[in-house]
Protein backbone atom coordinates (compact mmCIF):
# COMPACT_ATOMS: atom_id res chain seq x y z
CA UNK A 1 0.00 0.00 0.00
CA UNK A 2 1.35 3.24 -0.78
CA UNK A 3 2.01 5.91 2.27
CA UNK A 4 0.34 8.77 1.93
CA UNK A 5 2.82 11.76 1.46
CA UNK A 6 1.99 14.39 4.41
CA UNK A 7 3.56 17.70 3.25
CA UNK A 8 3.74 21.33 4.50
CA UNK A 9 1.53 24.49 3.67
CA UNK A 10 3.21 27.83 2.56
CA UNK A 11 0.38 30.69 3.67
CA UNK A 12 1.31 33.44 1.76
CA UNK A 13 -1.19 35.33 3.20
CA UNK A 14 -0.19 35.10 6.99
CA UNK A 15 3.97 35.05 6.59
CA UNK A 16 6.20 37.68 4.85
CA UNK A 17 7.72 35.81 1.18
CA UNK A 18 11.14 36.02 3.06
CA UNK A 19 10.29 34.16 6.95
CA UNK A 20 8.13 31.41 4.55
CA UNK A 21 11.19 31.23 2.26
CA UNK A 22 13.34 29.52 5.35
CA UNK A 23 9.92 27.78 6.70
CA UNK A 24 9.52 25.86 3.80
CA UNK A 25 13.50 25.04 3.82
CA UNK A 26 12.97 24.41 7.50
CA UNK A 27 10.09 21.87 7.18
CA UNK A 28 12.33 20.01 4.23
CA UNK A 29 14.82 19.66 6.94
CA UNK A 30 12.74 18.74 9.29
CA UNK A 31 11.08 15.45 7.42
CA UNK A 32 8.09 16.83 5.33
CA UNK A 33 7.85 15.50 2.04
CA UNK A 34 6.35 17.91 -0.01
CA UNK A 35 4.79 21.81 0.09
CA UNK A 36 2.19 23.51 -1.57
CA UNK A 37 1.27 27.78 -1.58
CA UNK A 38 -1.59 29.12 -1.26
CA UNK A 39 -1.94 32.10 -4.04
CA UNK A 40 -3.47 35.70 -2.57
CA UNK A 41 -3.58 39.18 -3.60
CA UNK A 42 -4.95 40.27 -0.29
CA UNK A 43 -4.77 37.98 3.52
CA UNK A 44 -8.12 36.95 4.85
CA UNK A 45 -7.72 40.12 7.76
CA UNK A 46 -5.82 43.03 8.39
CA UNK A 47 -4.24 40.68 11.30
CA UNK A 48 -2.55 38.17 9.11
CA UNK A 49 -1.33 41.55 7.17
CA UNK A 50 0.94 39.55 4.21
CA UNK A 51 0.37 38.83 0.17
CA UNK A 52 3.58 37.75 -1.36
CA UNK A 53 3.00 37.29 -5.20
CA UNK A 54 2.97 33.35 -5.22
CA UNK A 55 5.23 32.83 -8.49
CA UNK A 56 7.75 34.88 -7.78
CA UNK A 57 7.92 32.81 -4.10
CA UNK A 58 7.75 29.93 -6.26
CA UNK A 59 10.95 30.15 -8.59
CA UNK A 60 12.82 30.87 -5.01
CA UNK A 61 11.49 27.98 -3.30
CA UNK A 62 11.93 25.34 -6.20
CA UNK A 63 15.54 26.18 -6.12
CA UNK A 64 16.38 26.62 -2.42
CA UNK A 65 14.45 23.03 -1.91
CA UNK A 66 14.39 19.28 -3.66
CA UNK A 67 11.35 18.49 -2.57
CA UNK A 68 8.08 18.89 -4.88
CA UNK A 69 5.76 21.68 -4.73
CA UNK A 70 2.59 22.60 -6.06
CA UNK A 71 0.37 25.99 -6.00
CA UNK A 72 -3.53 27.10 -5.89
CA UNK A 73 -4.14 29.72 -9.06
CA UNK A 74 -7.04 30.98 -10.45
CA UNK A 75 -7.18 31.75 -13.81
CA UNK A 76 -9.19 34.18 -15.84
CA UNK A 77 -9.85 37.54 -14.29
CA UNK A 78 -6.38 38.16 -12.41
CA UNK A 79 -4.34 36.06 -14.06
CA UNK A 80 -4.62 35.79 -17.89
CA UNK A 81 -4.77 31.63 -18.47
CA UNK A 82 -2.20 32.20 -21.50
CA UNK A 83 0.31 33.75 -18.66
CA UNK A 84 -0.78 31.17 -16.16
CA UNK A 85 0.51 29.05 -18.37
CA UNK A 86 3.40 30.27 -19.08
CA UNK A 87 4.29 30.54 -15.73
CA UNK A 88 3.55 27.25 -14.73
CA UNK A 89 5.27 26.11 -17.90
CA UNK A 90 8.67 27.75 -16.95
CA UNK A 91 8.72 26.01 -13.46
CA UNK A 92 7.91 23.07 -14.29
CA UNK A 93 10.76 23.38 -17.12
CA UNK A 94 12.51 24.52 -14.54
CA UNK A 95 11.94 21.93 -11.79
CA UNK A 96 11.45 18.18 -13.54
CA UNK A 97 8.68 16.70 -12.37
CA UNK A 98 8.30 18.86 -8.98
CA UNK A 99 5.43 21.49 -9.65
CA UNK A 100 1.80 21.38 -10.11
CA UNK A 101 -1.02 23.30 -10.39
CA UNK A 102 -4.43 23.71 -8.46
CA UNK A 103 -7.14 25.43 -10.77
CA UNK A 104 -9.64 26.89 -8.94
CA UNK A 105 -12.74 30.02 -9.47
CA UNK A 106 -11.12 32.07 -7.50
CA UNK A 107 -12.46 34.64 -4.84
CA UNK A 108 -13.57 38.19 -5.16
CA UNK A 109 -11.01 39.16 -2.58
CA UNK A 110 -8.41 37.94 -4.72
CA UNK A 111 -9.99 38.90 -8.31
CA UNK A 112 -11.41 42.57 -8.10
CA UNK A 113 -8.46 44.14 -8.14
CA UNK A 114 -8.08 44.57 -12.33
CA UNK A 115 -11.47 46.59 -11.83
CA UNK A 116 -13.85 43.96 -14.04
CA UNK A 117 -17.01 42.94 -12.87
CA UNK A 118 -16.76 39.63 -10.30
CA UNK A 119 -19.02 36.83 -12.27
CA UNK A 120 -21.96 34.65 -10.84
CA UNK A 121 -21.11 31.51 -9.68
CA UNK A 122 -22.15 29.81 -13.27
CA UNK A 123 -19.78 32.00 -14.73
CA UNK A 124 -16.97 31.69 -12.85
CA UNK A 125 -17.27 27.63 -13.31
CA UNK A 126 -17.62 27.91 -16.92
CA UNK A 127 -14.93 30.55 -17.05
CA UNK A 128 -12.65 28.28 -14.72
CA UNK A 129 -13.33 25.51 -17.37
CA UNK A 130 -12.35 27.61 -20.34
CA UNK A 131 -9.20 28.37 -19.03
CA UNK A 132 -8.01 24.80 -17.84
CA UNK A 133 -8.79 23.45 -21.46
CA UNK A 134 -6.78 26.64 -22.61
CA UNK A 135 -4.18 26.48 -20.55
CA UNK A 136 -3.50 22.63 -21.34
CA UNK A 137 -3.79 23.18 -25.06
CA UNK A 138 -0.98 25.96 -24.46
CA UNK A 139 1.23 23.40 -22.43
CA UNK A 140 0.84 21.01 -25.22
CA UNK A 141 2.46 23.27 -27.76
CA UNK A 142 -0.64 24.43 -29.60
CA UNK A 143 -0.72 27.85 -31.28
CA UNK A 144 -4.33 29.25 -30.28
CA UNK A 145 -6.27 32.32 -31.13
CA UNK A 146 -9.52 32.54 -29.62
CA UNK A 147 -11.97 34.93 -29.64
CA UNK A 148 -15.45 33.76 -28.15
CA UNK A 149 -16.48 32.52 -24.49
CA UNK A 150 -15.00 33.78 -21.36
CA UNK A 151 -11.58 34.99 -22.26
CA UNK A 152 -9.92 36.53 -25.79
CA UNK A 153 -6.29 34.87 -26.53
CA UNK A 154 -4.70 36.43 -29.90
CA UNK A 155 -1.58 34.11 -30.85
CA UNK A 156 -0.23 32.78 -28.16
CA UNK A 157 2.68 30.13 -27.77
CA UNK A 158 4.83 29.03 -25.48
CA UNK A 159 8.52 28.46 -26.78
CA UNK A 160 9.15 27.05 -23.32
CA UNK A 161 7.41 23.97 -21.78
CA UNK A 162 8.82 20.94 -19.78
CA UNK A 163 9.10 17.46 -21.62
CA UNK A 164 6.02 16.44 -19.75
CA UNK A 165 3.02 19.16 -19.37
CA UNK A 166 2.42 20.15 -15.54
CA UNK A 167 -0.13 18.20 -14.08
CA UNK A 168 -3.60 20.25 -13.83
CA UNK A 169 -5.28 19.64 -10.75
CA UNK A 170 -8.84 21.36 -9.52
CA UNK A 171 -9.15 22.83 -6.39
CA UNK A 172 -12.89 22.14 -4.79
CA UNK A 173 -14.62 22.88 -1.86
CA UNK A 174 -18.09 21.43 -2.82
CA UNK A 175 -19.43 18.27 -4.13
CA UNK A 176 -20.99 19.66 -6.87
CA UNK A 177 -17.52 21.57 -7.92
CA UNK A 178 -15.69 18.19 -7.60
CA UNK A 179 -17.69 16.78 -10.02
CA UNK A 180 -17.89 19.24 -12.59
CA UNK A 181 -13.95 18.91 -12.29
CA UNK A 182 -14.00 15.43 -13.00
CA UNK A 183 -14.41 16.26 -16.54
CA UNK A 184 -11.24 18.04 -17.01
CA UNK A 185 -8.62 17.86 -14.10
CA UNK A 186 -5.98 15.11 -13.27
CA UNK A 187 -5.85 14.82 -9.76
CA UNK A 188 -7.71 17.03 -6.92
CA UNK A 189 -7.37 19.31 -3.95
CA UNK A 190 -9.82 20.05 -1.16
CA UNK A 191 -10.02 21.47 2.08
CA UNK A 192 -11.06 20.16 5.51
CA UNK A 193 -14.68 20.92 6.69
CA UNK A 194 -16.99 20.47 9.56
CA UNK A 195 -18.34 17.11 10.02
CA UNK A 196 -16.17 15.86 7.16
CA UNK A 197 -17.86 17.33 4.25
CA UNK A 198 -14.14 17.33 2.76
CA UNK A 199 -14.54 13.14 1.78
CA UNK A 200 -18.44 13.62 0.44
CA UNK A 201 -16.22 16.43 -1.70
CA UNK A 202 -13.54 13.09 -2.80
CA UNK A 203 -16.80 10.84 -3.20
CA UNK A 204 -18.29 13.04 -5.69
CA UNK A 205 -14.70 13.52 -7.55
CA UNK A 206 -14.30 9.60 -7.67
CA UNK A 207 -18.15 9.02 -9.00
CA UNK A 208 -17.96 11.18 -11.74
CA UNK A 209 -14.93 9.75 -13.13
CA UNK A 210 -12.16 11.97 -11.51
CA UNK A 211 -8.82 10.31 -11.82
CA UNK A 212 -5.70 11.17 -10.51
CA UNK A 213 -4.10 11.79 -7.09
CA UNK A 214 -6.55 13.19 -4.04
CA UNK A 215 -5.40 15.86 -2.02
CA UNK A 216 -6.24 17.37 1.39
CA UNK A 217 -5.21 20.56 2.70
CA UNK A 218 -5.78 20.79 7.14
CA UNK A 219 -6.17 23.77 8.47
CA UNK A 220 -4.91 23.18 12.38
CA UNK A 221 -3.39 24.99 15.39
CA UNK A 222 -0.89 23.47 17.41
CA UNK A 223 0.82 25.40 20.50
CA UNK A 224 2.40 23.54 23.84
CA UNK A 225 -0.66 25.03 25.46
CA UNK A 226 -4.57 24.20 24.44
CA UNK A 227 -4.93 27.65 25.81
CA UNK A 228 -2.58 29.00 23.07
CA UNK A 229 -3.19 26.59 20.23
CA UNK A 230 -6.97 28.31 20.71
CA UNK A 231 -5.70 31.74 21.00
CA UNK A 232 -3.82 31.46 17.25
CA UNK A 233 -6.80 29.59 15.54
CA UNK A 234 -9.30 32.45 16.83
CA UNK A 235 -6.81 35.22 16.22
CA UNK A 236 -5.74 34.14 12.62
CA UNK A 237 -8.07 31.85 11.62
CA UNK A 238 -12.36 33.81 12.70
CA UNK A 239 -12.24 35.19 9.16
CA UNK A 240 -11.78 32.13 7.40
CA UNK A 241 -14.94 30.49 9.07
CA UNK A 242 -17.36 31.75 6.05
CA UNK A 243 -18.78 29.00 3.27
CA UNK A 244 -20.40 30.40 0.29
CA UNK A 245 -21.74 32.99 -0.83
CA UNK A 246 -19.77 35.15 1.76
CA UNK A 247 -15.86 33.86 1.32
CA UNK A 248 -16.91 33.92 -2.34
CA UNK A 249 -17.93 37.68 -2.68
CA UNK A 250 -16.68 39.68 0.53
CA UNK A 251 -14.18 41.96 -1.52
CA UNK A 252 -11.07 42.77 0.98
CA UNK A 253 -9.46 42.15 4.62
CA UNK A 254 -11.79 45.02 6.31
CA UNK A 255 -15.02 43.13 5.20
CA UNK A 256 -13.76 40.09 6.40
CA UNK A 257 -12.59 41.15 9.86
CA UNK A 258 -16.06 43.05 9.81
CA UNK A 259 -18.20 39.98 9.39
CA UNK A 260 -15.89 38.38 11.58
CA UNK A 261 -16.53 40.37 14.74
CA UNK A 262 -18.67 38.29 16.34
CA UNK A 263 -18.03 34.38 14.66
CA UNK A 264 -17.20 32.39 17.98
CA UNK A 265 -14.56 30.45 19.53
CA UNK A 266 -16.72 27.23 18.79
CA UNK A 267 -16.97 28.01 14.89
CA UNK A 268 -13.38 28.46 14.24
CA UNK A 269 -12.12 25.07 16.20
CA UNK A 270 -14.80 23.42 13.56
CA UNK A 271 -12.75 24.22 10.48
CA UNK A 272 -8.78 24.67 12.49
CA UNK A 273 -8.20 21.17 14.03
CA UNK A 274 -6.97 22.10 17.54
CA UNK A 275 -5.33 20.74 20.03
CA UNK A 276 -2.07 20.80 21.95
CA UNK A 277 -1.85 17.25 22.07
CA UNK A 278 0.18 15.94 19.04
CA UNK A 279 -1.29 12.41 20.03
CA UNK A 280 -4.84 13.93 18.71
CA UNK A 281 -3.00 15.20 15.51
CA UNK A 282 -2.12 11.97 14.57
CA UNK A 283 -5.18 10.64 15.14
CA UNK A 284 -6.53 13.11 13.17
CA UNK A 285 -4.56 12.89 10.26
CA UNK A 286 -4.34 9.38 10.51
CA UNK A 287 -7.85 8.72 9.86
CA UNK A 288 -7.51 11.54 6.85
CA UNK A 289 -4.39 9.43 5.36
CA UNK A 290 -6.87 6.57 4.58
CA UNK A 291 -8.78 8.03 2.04
CA UNK A 292 -6.18 10.63 0.83
CA UNK A 293 -3.16 10.46 -0.99
CA UNK A 294 -1.75 13.70 -0.02
CA UNK A 295 -2.15 15.37 3.44
CA UNK A 296 -0.57 19.18 3.46
CA UNK A 297 -0.20 20.85 6.94
CA UNK A 298 -1.75 24.14 7.73
CA UNK A 299 -0.51 25.75 10.99
CA UNK A 300 -2.82 28.21 10.91
CA UNK A 301 -0.43 30.64 12.87
CA UNK A 302 2.09 32.89 12.14
CA UNK A 303 5.28 31.62 13.90
CA UNK A 304 5.56 28.18 12.01
CA UNK A 305 9.11 27.34 13.38
CA UNK A 306 8.14 25.07 16.60
CA UNK A 307 4.98 23.27 14.99
CA UNK A 308 7.45 22.52 11.94
CA UNK A 309 9.74 20.96 14.89
CA UNK A 310 6.78 19.22 17.24
CA UNK A 311 5.55 17.35 14.20
CA UNK A 312 8.89 16.62 12.06
CA UNK A 313 9.44 14.66 15.77
CA UNK A 314 6.62 13.29 16.57
CA UNK A 315 4.05 13.56 14.50
CA UNK A 316 5.72 12.72 11.00
CA UNK A 317 6.96 9.54 12.37
CA UNK A 318 3.88 8.25 13.57
CA UNK A 319 2.04 8.55 10.54
CA UNK A 320 4.98 6.94 8.47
Amino acid sequence: MQMTLVGFHCSQEQISPKQLLADVQHAEAAGFAAAMSSDHFFPWSVRQGHSGFTFSWLGAALASTSFPMGSVCAPGQRYHPALVAQATATLGQMFKDRYWVALGAGQNMNEHVTGDKWPAEEDRRRRLEECADLIARLHAGEWISRHSGYTTVEDAYLFDRPDEPVPLYAACITADSARRAARWAQGMITVNQPAAAHRETLQAYREAGGEGPVMLQIHLSWAPSQQQAEEIAYHQWKTHTFGPPLDQDLPTPQHFDTAGEHVPLESVLEGAWTSSSLDAHTEWLGAEAEHFDALYLHHVGQEQAPFIDAFGEHVLPALA
